[in-house]
């Protein structure tokens, strides 16, 4: 489907509307993320959003941090967010931050209260709380709300020069206690924090509120299209509010529906529960839902881009399965990732009609296409393969090998079980094959036709790894709606570790995040964990859904 043929969203349509009207030249949308965590995959569909309605109309996007809150945020935080949206593969236009703006906001504050729009009031949390009132009551006046202009302007000054402690006083806009909007009964808009801020220091012990630091901030850029998610519907009327009286450029506010996933969690302050109480090991733990969690397990920024897309823009709340984010991962990697063997759970095989001192290199394709080349593999007569590529009593329909059986060891021969023999504690240990000469792959001359073919490694050539197999945080759909503590739903199996997987000696050359098809196993990267011969290798996907099955079949 061209561009053209595709359907426009609704946010594309009041774009292009503004333009045809002439109330734009260009537009110029923003990401204004606050640097108090990791960004995660939801933030990925507003970055994918921004960044691309820009693209796709010839405008362009700014990178802004909403730092005004100095006890949550960190220049970490900061750091990890822009690797994050280079990552996606975007460029901003401007960096920019609330924090330059502060005394720009400062001095509209002061313009709120020279009206008459603007009061300090010297109540408790508790009190203001209180005088609000709830949606089904009136709001009733502070009784600091009729003080001078004068009064006020003074007050607001000594705030700043940092008279007062923490909490001792706020500046609050005076709109109207009876307002059906809560939001509208006077809100805060500037509160007393002495914290150090991660840039300015300690030149400010006073901090605007997000709303009043947000559109303020929008229109100091001439940001034409603030795109929210739905939760700030509310908070419109009063980004409308403080641009009227202001007299500042008219930014637009418009909201989308928020990504919510299966099998996560998407609030900050539960992630940063999960990464405090060592729930997981990391904001970048592969099971996190984070940007760089997920970066780190080996997915693509083209299969995140291709999710944002396929899931489209709503204004209505939904709950996205993580089985079509994991489609979409597979879709890339299945045409990008190169084909390896490695074996996790070995047991040798002894072909004892090949030469015991003999070596040969076999020719195996990379992948399905051409282009990506073909390596050398070391074949000889002790392998090792799957242990549950072996069955002592095989089923019906069993192809892969089995006292007497036949089965094709990929690129390689056609091998027979001769035998096999166990341990002391009955496990198998060794099986005992012979192999067809004539069966060499691309060469076969045997007229031998076997339905199972299995991977292998060369047992004298293969090198160590760790292997890690990650599996959904969680046991539940949707932990954040369940009962009780959303952390008891967390699934103690989704991490297996294992220690010594046999694997190719090609792997050891593999670069950090670098993605495989282990074949017949899944889809994996190389981890930073990984040291010179010692590689660490995590599983970003399996080949298959195979998890939607396993809750089919439950129930």
């Amino acid at each position: 489907m061209s561009e053209e043929e595709k359907s426009l969203n609704f946010l594309e349509e009041i774009i292009e509307a503004d333009l045809a009207a002439g109330r734009y030249k260009s537009i110029l949308t923003r990401f204004p993320p606050e640097p108090n965590g990791y960004l995660h995959i939801g933030h990925s569909k507003s970055i994918c959003l921004n960044f691309g309605l820009a693209a796709k109309y010839g405008g362009s996007t700014n990178l802004r941090f909403d730092d005004t809150n100095p006890v949550t945020e960190d220049t970490e935080y900061v750091e990890s967010i822009k690797d994050d949206i280079r990552w996606l593969g975007f460029s901003w236009a401007e960096e920019k931050y609330a924090s330059d703006y502060f005394e720009t906001l400062y001095q509209y504050a002061h313009t709120l209260i020279n009206k008459g729009l603007a009061y300090v009031d010297d109540s408790s949390a508790e009190e203001i709380a209180s005088l609000k009132g709830s949606p089904s009551e009136a709001g009733k006046n502070s009784p600091f709300r009729n003080r001078s202009v004068e009064e006020n302007s003074q007050l607001f000054s000594a705030m700043k020069e940092g008279k007062y402690k923490d909490g001792e006083k706020v500046l609050r806009a005076k709109i109207d206690m009876l307002a059906p909007n809560m939001l509208m009964r006077d809100p805060i808009i500037y509160r007393i924090k002495h914290a150090h801020h991660h840039r300015t220091g300690n030149d400010w012990c006073i901090y605007p509120m997000y709303d009043f630091a947000h559109g303020q901030s929008d229109s100091i850029e001439n940001i034409t299209h603030s795109i929210c998610t739905l939760e700030f519907i509310p908070h419109r009327e009063l980004y409308n509010w403080f641009i009227e009286q202001l007299n500042i450029f008219p930014s637009h506010q418009y909201e989308f529906a928020r990504l919510n996933m299966t099998y996560t969690v998407m609030s900050k302050r539960k992630l940063l529960q999960l990464v405090n109480e060592g729930h997981v090991n990391g904001w970048d733990d592969p099971r996190m839902p984070t940007i760089s969690g997920l970066r780190r397990k080996g997915y693509t920024p083209a299969s995140i881009r291709n999710f944002c897309e396929r899931i489209g823009i709503a204004r209505r709340e939904n709950l996205i399965d993580l089985s079509l984010l994991e489609f979409c991962l597979r879709e890339d990697l299945n045409e990008t990732a190169f084909r390896v063997m490695a074996v996790l759970d070995p047991v040798k095989l002894i072909i004892s009609n090949y030469p015991d001192d003999q070596t040969e290199t076999l020719i195996s394709e990379n992948g399905p296409d051409e282009k990506m080349g073909s390596r050398n593999l070391q074949f000889s007569n002790e392998l090792w393969i799957e242990r549950e590529d072996f069955m002592e009593e095989p089923a019906k329909k069993w192809f892969r090998l089995a006292p007497g059986a036949m089965v094709r060891l990929k690129s390689a021969y056609i091998v027979r079980c001769d035998g096999f023999t166990k341990d002391d504690s009955g496990a198998i240990s060794e099986i005992n094959c012979t192999y067809i000469p004539e069966s060499r792959s691309g060469q076969d001359t045997s007229g031998i036709q076997v339905k199972g073919t299995i991977h292998w490694v060369s047992a004298k050539h293969a090198a160590k790894a760790e292997v890690r197999l990650y599996d959904r945080l969680f046991r539940v759909e949707d932990p954040a709606s369940e009962e009780g503590d959303f952390k008891a739903y967390i699934n103690s199996d989704s991490l297996q570790i294992i220690p010594e997987a046999m694997i190719e000696t090609s792997l050891l050359d593999a670069k950090p995040e670098q993605r495989f098809q282990f074949i017949r196993k899944g889809y994996f990267c190389l981890d930073k964990d990984s040291q010179p011969g010692k590689p660490v290798f995590n599983r970003t996907v399996t080949l298959k859904d195979a998890w939607t099955k396993e809750v089919k079949k439950s129930n």
